[in-house]
């Protein structure tokens, strides 16, 4: 009997911290794991160089100048012109712009990580994720 107590005095300390290494394990924190947060969809207004106000601006002037006689036409091809220059324009703006979409990540230790794609992605906000090599993988 007072063997199996002696060798039960040297086991159980043993015991117990091998399950608290064992609990602070399970419980460690991922610094590269988190949840997907917010996915968004972001829209940015292409910048036009004049380019297309300019080509715009002749297209239309050509065709006002087609219609009317006298100062009406004079009238009808300053129209045309800015009316084409403005189209021209807005054209060249909707042929630059981009868009990106951005998802949103928490880390376990607390941190917000952004990563944008040029397509759409299927991460869904609750997704589950690990960064690798500065890229989102599902877990």
């Amino acid at each position: 009997m007072a063997t199996s107590r002696r060798v039960l005095r040297i086991v159980a300390p043993l015991f117990v911290a091998f399950a608290a290494s064992a609990s602070l394990a399970a419980n460690a924190i991922c610094n590269e794991c988190g949840t997907v947060t917010d996915v968004k969809t972001v829209k940015k207004a292409g910048e036009a160089s004049g380019a297309g106000a300019v080509i715009g601006g002749i297209a239309g002037g050509v065709l006002g100048h087609q219609i009317g006689h006298g100062t009406g036409r004079d009238v009808a091809t300053v129209a045309g012109a800015a009316g084409g220059a403005y189209a021209g324009h807005q054209v060249e703006k909707s042929q630059k712009s981009t868009t990106s979409y951005v998802v949103y990540v928490k880390t376990e230790d607390g941190k917000t990580h952004t990563f944008s794609y040029a397509q759409p992605t299927s991460y869904r906000a609750g997704d589950k994720v690990k960064i690798v090599d500065k890229k989102l993988v599902r877990q």
